[in-house]
């Protein structure tokens, strides 16, 4: 599973701010790491150099082994809490869609399709 860690210019420490992501994306999508090809995490502050409440986003995209990407926001007073939540959230979804695939293919619904009968000539 590759990480991919992209922050604004309004970021600081972005080495520990990256080696602290990565920590937190290992630790929390590790169990689904055989799925997963690639995680990309985007970081911002959303009003620069201003304090306001919950103004860190973290968006995070996964890239899954034959399906479609998917992605989650989510938004903290801290980019620590910022990417712990944004992990959280994809976990579950993940986790969720994953779930979902293993159920439609054991309760599949289409008949069988009958063995290829030789037509009868006359």
């Amino acid at each position: 599973m590759q990480i991919q860690i992209n922050t604004d210019h309004t970021i600081e420490g972005r080495e520990a701010l990256s080696a602290h992501i990565r920590s937190v994306v290992e630790t929390t999508l590790g169990h689904l790491a055989s799925h997963i090809t690639r995680v990309e995490v985007h970081v911002t502050d959303e009003n620069g150099a201003k304090t306001a409440g919950n103004d860190k986003r973290c968006v995070m995209e996964a890239r899954l082994e034959g399906r479609p990407p998917v992605a989650v926001t989510h938004h903290a007073t801290t980019v620590h809490d910022a990417a712990t939540g944004a992990a959280d959230k994809l976990a579950h979804l993940i986790g969720h869609t994953l779930g979902r695939v293993q159920h439609e293919r054991r309760h599949r619904t289409d008949p069988d399709l009958p063995d290829a009968a030789p037509f009868a000539q006359t």
